[in-house]
């Protein structure tokens, strides 16, 4: 692996990332079980509250807890700064983020608007907790680099996607719409896919790819101008929807131009890495650009049919594209985060990183994972498929979970053993807490 331009002395505590990482494949598991007992009739309607219960469960509790579990990472080792009280305040807002998740799931389930209220109040503060104390420890940074502008325009993006979903929760809390709601989730929901979600998948691509697969390096074009350009992409497609919607698609085909030539990036210094190894984590980046090209070209052709098709867009992108990565990200992230504080300890008799997650197993994940994704969008057309799938993406997720828990439980029963060398007397600044 190439570990030029990192910044390890300053890594967050063990458990800060952690907790998020553990937290989210329960959530995508609890989202499966919801396909289950709802309608499928309902799952595809965009707007209907099962569809929104669904999303949310993975949008905010698998996907919003694996970036910010990264974001925790990243920022120290990309950036080389650190998040003031980095594990008190990871432990408040993942605390907050759960038990508000939980409450917008169950509130907005059985029509309680009491638990929907809450969870607006929840959410909005367990987010905005971690934006704000990620942004002002961005104030330390020395060398703005692709990534660090990456991150830092995400979570730009995410504070206002954060405000926005208090306010459209609040109001199926009250029961109430203003004339804008719809516009509202519409913004909310495009500016938190491309603008969080999308925009930080690129940065931390920059370094993810040339670190773990020893790929090539990104060309300057890419790392200095197409973030830029993606974030202009989103600005002129709100403003066209608010002022001129007809022309909405112009900006579009802007935005899905930029991620479509970043997936087809991807694959092709994948095809490039100088060590051609294939793993589940390689065939989840490679799938991902497939799924994010067939789901680029969805979004913009689906203007044409009324956004009916927009459930199935939404599995392409969201699924297919954010959660991937994602997944391969953890099976890299997690095993790296184990042996490097293990190794910070003192202790060298460790499996090394690829040894710490079955591969029989992962690969398992993955394709069960695969399947549900194309069974979801064959379920658009014949519903009475979807309770299959659904059984197929909860076994995907938790299989999932256990290939998380397999490096953690190596971790800690290192830990309770003694080290083969004293590091005490090294400031490494690393904790070893779980």
């Amino acid at each position: 692996m190439d570990f030029d331009g990192l910044s390890v002395d300053q890594a967050p505590p063990l458990s800060a990332p952690i907790r998020f990482f553990v937290t989210a494949p329960l959530f995508g598991i609890l989202a499966g079980i919801l396909m289950l007992l709802s309608d499928p009739q309902s799952l595809m309607n965009r707007f209907s509250p099962e569809t929104i219960v669904v999303a949310h469960a993975m949008a905010i509790g698998a996907f919003g807890f694996i970036m910010l579990g990264a974001m925790t990472q990243m920022l120290p080792v990309l950036a080389g700064v650190k998040i003031a009280k980095v594990d008190l305040v990871t432990k408040i807002s993942h605390a907050l983020l759960v038990a508000g998740t939980l409450f917008m799931i169950f509130g907005m389930y059985n029509s309680v608007s009491k638990l929907t209220l809450a969870a607006s109040v929840l959410l909005g503060a367990g987010f905005l907790i971690m934006i704000v104390s990620m942004l002002l420890a961005f104030r330390g940074v020395v060398h703005v680099t692709a990534s660090v502008r990456a991150m830092i325009t995400s979570l730009v993006f995410a504070f206002i996607i954060v405000l926005m979903g208090m306010h459209l929760l609040s109001s199926y809390g009250i029961g109430k719409f203003s004339s804008h709601h719809l516009l509202f989730a519409n913004i909310h929901s495009v500016w938190a896919t491309f603008g969080f979600a999308g925009v930080l998948i690129i940065g931390a691509a920059f370094h993810v790819l040339p670190m773990f697969y020893v790929a090539p390096r990104f060309k300057k074009f890419c790392k200095q101008k197409v973030v830029w350009l993606i974030t202009i992409g989103l600005i002129l497609w709100l403003l066209l929807n608010i002022f001129a919607d007809s022309y909405a698609t112009i900006a579009k085909i802007w935005v899905a131009m930029f991620f479509w030539a970043f997936a087809t990036t991807v694959f092709l210094k994948l095809n490039a890495r100088r060590r051609p190894v294939s793993d589940a984590t390689v065939w989840y980046w490679r799938s991902a650009a497939i799924f994010m090209t067939l789901g680029t070209f969805s979004w913009v052709i689906n203007d044409f049919y009324d956004t009916q098709y927009i459930v199935i867009v939404s599995v392409l992108i969201g699924g297919g594209f954010i959660f991937s990565i994602m997944q391969g990200m953890l099976y890299k992230i997690v095993p790296f985060l184990i042996w490097f504080h293990l190794n910070a300890k003192g202790y060298m008799s460790i499996p090394t990183m690829n040894d710490m997650i079955d591969k029989k197993m992962s690969k398992v994940q993955f394709v069960l994972y695969i399947v549900s994704l194309v069974g979801f969008v064959i379920s658009f057309f014949i519903p009475s498929l979807l309770a299959i799938f659904a059984i197929t993406f909860i076994v995907s997720m938790a299989i999932l979970e256990y290939n998380i828990i397999s490096p953690i439980l190596i971790y800690a029963k290192t830990i309770k053993t003694k080290p083969e060398f004293d590091m005490s007397a090294f400031s490494m600044g690393v904790e070893g807490k779980i």
